[in-house]
């Protein structure tokens, strides 16, 4: 159905500028290198989509040019960096009242320069109302797109590429979004849409759908009725009237029927009976606002018995609602998911979407860019530029619910690679990378917010030092600093802003900002300079190894791989603490037993950081697995984060260790030892988003083993991670408050051998 509203469909002509608060080029960003474009109108607002080439700063790995020199002697680096220039693509999601229709499309086109296509693909009712307009102003032909093909393709594509995409609405928790982990098979779903009608779609595949049902009591009815009763005559007056009243001044509940004798049928009292059943009778005036929470109830109890009864028929369990009726607001999500879970006794959840208001604007954009092929990348939502989801509760503070003046903001990166899951999750569908939920924990979402915040002196600090030939380098990280300030502030008053809130959610944001503003590896200097360090100490570390007996030196190894973890940290007289066993964590006499049998056949090892770790504690690591005549696939970070050892780094690195060691050497020229990248550029690891490369070999190489070190690896994700093989997980736990929480001390161990049990 199409989007209907409140504030009618008039075309301001006013100046873009006077009438909202943000700058208009930091809503359509790099206009100026739209190459497509998509709109969605309904009858009080608009979806803007378009695609655009945007030029960032990309910082680059490669060894010198003289190859004969001896690392180990060597004064200089082991590599140099550039900062180069790389182009990648990204989709912009705008969405306005369309009463700012005429000022923004005179914005786009006094600034659209490099547009490859001469036709904008649009949807919803008010493709017809606003067609000439658009074509005059932006003089692009009008393509006309099928409103439902465009709400499922749009549907598929967020539930696809939004991990905390789907959600259920619980009005009295704290908070009141709860997110679900997005299934890795998205089929088959239900789709019930609540426009002016409710239209009710049978979702199977990509390309296969089927409208099985539907209802002409909808958003339409409520509007309607709602004016007769009321005399309000926007809808969003009419729902903030709802959230006012008490329905049982109005309605008849099953108590005014029966008494205390509801009981003995099994029915509470408070069910409605008869909605309105109470002015048949009672000689008095009813409010509007009780008037409207009826009238509420009795459309919403409708369309969920409605949805139970079309979910239950065709076996579906995962019910998704969107429509102008929906439109996040508290009251009606609240009435929809009551009324669901009675009909269905609970087995069918009311499902909503984060970014529901903008599915037809990204259908009608992938139906115009088929050629392109947009599905067969992955897309990442890019948090730096997005605004988030809000609460639109009537009784919140105003200011909680203020945004760019009332445009709203969505941004999503294509990614270089698909990502898939790691073929050896136990269970894909039950996988939750993260240990502790942010949102649901108040104490651990305050300290966290607390500590990001206390740390950004130093990050901007970091990032400027990185940058010492940059005039402009301390302007940028000041905008960086104010940008992420506002992101950190955002989320004390809204953690469901970007899905569910948690350690990592905040990592990957903050490296979001700082690649807003050109800071792309804050810590490559840093890490060359560890690298250098660390690969002039490899020898004497490995021959110190070869001349400990074998359970000493298999002991020696773990130790390495922890105590090159807290290096990082500049803390090396943390190593004596890695010999008072037993660790927090202790598997360490297991992991022993099973080395004394067959080797592994295959092991997947993700990295943690650069220099000592990787080169002095991850490498010997690798290198006893190998004769031990275990393949090894040594994963890292596809992009930068924080001081974490990358793809590119990591090829160096092996490559001047193989110079040294022949085993290393060895293994590389036969294939036994293969570097790979993880498809991810944060400083945590989400396994059910790998690169598909790395899933493909996973599975040619029959891996029995997974090894994740590290604290934002192990620690805060993947902790209570399931595997089909065997698993490592080991980290020294760097934070005192998280320690405490995990019952330990500062620099507490974490050695987590786990076997499966299938």
């Amino acid at each position: 159905m199409a989007e209907r509203g409140a504030s009618g469909g008039g075309s301001g002509g006013d100046s873009l500028d006077k009438s909202i608060t943000l700058p208009p080029d930091e809503i359509f960003r790099n206009l100026e290198n739209a190459k497509r474009f998509a709109i969605d109108i309904g009858g009080s607002l608009t979806k803007l989509a378009y695609y655009s080439t945007v030029q960032h700063k990309v910082a680059k790995v490669r060894s010198f040019d003289h190859p004969g020199k001896d690392a180990e002697q060597d004064h200089e680096p082991p590599y140099e960096i550039s900062v180069q220039e790389e182009i990648t693509a990204r989709l912009h999601f705008i969405k306005f009242e369309n009463t700012y229709m005429e000022a923004c499309l005179d914005f786009i086109r006094d600034h659209l320069v490099n547009t490859e296509t001469k036709v904008i693909q649009a949807t919803g009712g008010g493709a017809y109302k606003f067609k000439d307009l658009i074509e005059e102003k932006l003089r692009l032909k009008v393509d006309k797109e099928d409103v439902m093909t465009c709400l499922i393709k749009g549907c598929n594509f967020v539930l696809k590429n939004i991990p905390h995409e789907a959600f259920m609405y619980q009005k009295d928790s704290d908070p009141e979004f709860r997110f679900q982990t997005n299934h890795p098979n998205i089929f088959p779903y239900l789709l019930v849409n609540i426009g002016s009608g409710v239209s009710i779609v049978k979702v199977e595949t990509e390309d296969r759908f089927e409208w099985i049902g539907g209802s002409s009591i909808g958003g339409g009815t409520f509007w309607g009725l709602g004016a007769l009763l009321t005399k309000t005559k926007k809808f969003d007056e009419l729902l903030q009237l709802a959230s006012r009243g008490r329905h049982a001044n109005v309605d008849m509940l099953v108590q005014d029927i029966y008494g205390g004798a509801h009981q003995t049928l099994g029915l509470s009292g408070n069910l409605i009976a008869s909605s309105f059943g109470k002015s048949a009778t009672a000689d008095r005036e009813f409010s509007k606002e009780d008037m409207a929470k009826s009238l509420l109830h009795m459309i919403s109890n409708d369309i969920g018995q409605l949805a139970c009864l079309y979910a239950k028929l065709h076996g579906l369990d995962r019910v998704y609602f969107g429509g102008f009726f929906i439109r996040g607001h508290p009251v009606t999500m609240r009435t929809i998911t009551y009324s669901i879970n009675f009909f269905s006794k609970g087995e069918v959840q009311a499902l909503f979407l984060r970014h529901e208001g903008y599915l037809g604007a990204i259908g009608a954009f992938l139906k115009g860019a088929e050629q392109d092929n947009p599905n067969q990348y992955s897309w990442g939502e890019n948090y730096a530029a997005s605004s988030g989801l809000m609460s639109t509760a009537p009784e919140l503070c105003p200011t909680q619910r203020a945004r760019s003046g009332t445009f709203d903001l969505l941004e999503m990166d294509r990614l270089e690679r698909p990502l898939v899951n790691l073929p050896l999750l136990l269970d894909p569908s039950s996988y939750v990378p993260d240990t502790v939920d942010l949102t649901d924990d108040a104490l651990a979402r305050q300290y966290w917010l607390t500590c990001f915040e206390e740390a950004l002196d130093g990050v901007v600090k970091r990032a400027v030092a990185s940058q010492p030939e940059s005039v402009d380098a301390a302007e940028r990280a000041e905008k960086f600093r104010q940008k992420y300030w506002g992101k950190l502030q955002t989320l004390r008053h809204q953690p469901f802003a970007y899905g569910t809130l948690t350690v990592r959610s905040l990592l990957d944001t903050r490296e979001h900002c700082l690649n807003e503003f050109n800071f792309p590896d804050p810590y490559s200097k840093v890490k060359q300079k560890e690298n250098g360090l660390a690969l002039k100490c490899f020898q004497s570390v490995t021959r110190s190894l070869d001349s400990l007996g074998w359970e000493e030196r298999q002991l020696a190894l773990v130790k390495g791989l922890l105590a090159g973890n807290v290096f990082d940290w500049g803390a090396k007289a943390v190593s004596c603490l890695l010999t008072e066993r037993p660790w927090l964590v202790d598997s360490y006499t297991k992991w022993l037993q099973r080395l004394k049998g067959p080797p592994h056949k295959c092991a997947l090892i993700f990295a943690d950081n650069s220099g000592i770790d990787i080169i002095l504690g991850v490498f010997p690591f690798v290198r006893e697995l190998l004769c031990r005549g275990t393949e090894v696939i040594l994963a890292c970070n596809s992009g930068p984060a924080l001081n974490d050892v990358t793809y590119s780094e990591s090829l160096i690195v092996a490559e001047r260790i193989a110079a040294m060691d022949p085993i290393i050497c060895t293994a590389l020229r036969e294939d036994r030892l293969l570097l790979v990248q993880t498809g991810s550029s944060s400083p945590c690891l989400d396994l059910s988003r790998l690169d598909k490369g790395l899933a493909v070999l996973v599975r040619e190489r029959g891996a029995d083993l997974v090894v994740i070190e590290g604290m934002g690896r192990a620690v805060h994700t993947n902790y209570h991670a399931l595997l089909r093989c065997e698993s490592l997980k080991l980290a020294v736990v760097k934070n005192a408050w998280l320690a405490e929480r995990l019952g330990g001390q500062l620099f507490s161990v974490i050695f987590k051998y786990e076997v499966p049990t299938l």
